[in-house]
């Protein structure tokens, strides 16, 4: 099974409290997509692994459902933010496909 890749445009933001944790929100239509797609096959906290590239920079990670924007949220590694020159509030465009076993 080939699972698509997909593209999103979203705005990097900063958890509040006093950890450092930067997010985008994968929009509420393709969250919506993904969890009626693959949510059954969901791991630990309903996440999801993906491979996310970002410009030049390619990771695996995963995204988490947000009950309270109803989106998958993306964590924005330090070691990606400073390779992509990326931070909280800048507009961001990248690319995400999900990695689930055969």
């Amino acid at each position: 099974m080939t699972f698509p890749t997909f593209t999103v445009k979203a705005r990097i933001w900063l958890y509040p409290g006093d950890a450092a944790w930067h997010f985008v929100n994968i929009d509420k239509e393709q969250s919506v997509r993904l969890k009626e797609r693959y949510g059954k096959q969901a791991r630990g906290f309903r996440s999801l692994p993906v491979t996310v590239t970002l410009g030049k920079t390619t990771w695996d990670t995963s995204i988490f459902p947000d009950s309270h924007s109803g989106t998958y949220l993306l964590p924005l590694k330090a070691s990606v933010r400073r390779s992509e020159a990326v931070a909280a509030g800048d507009d961001i465009s990248f690319k995400v496909r999900v990695r689930l076993p055969r």
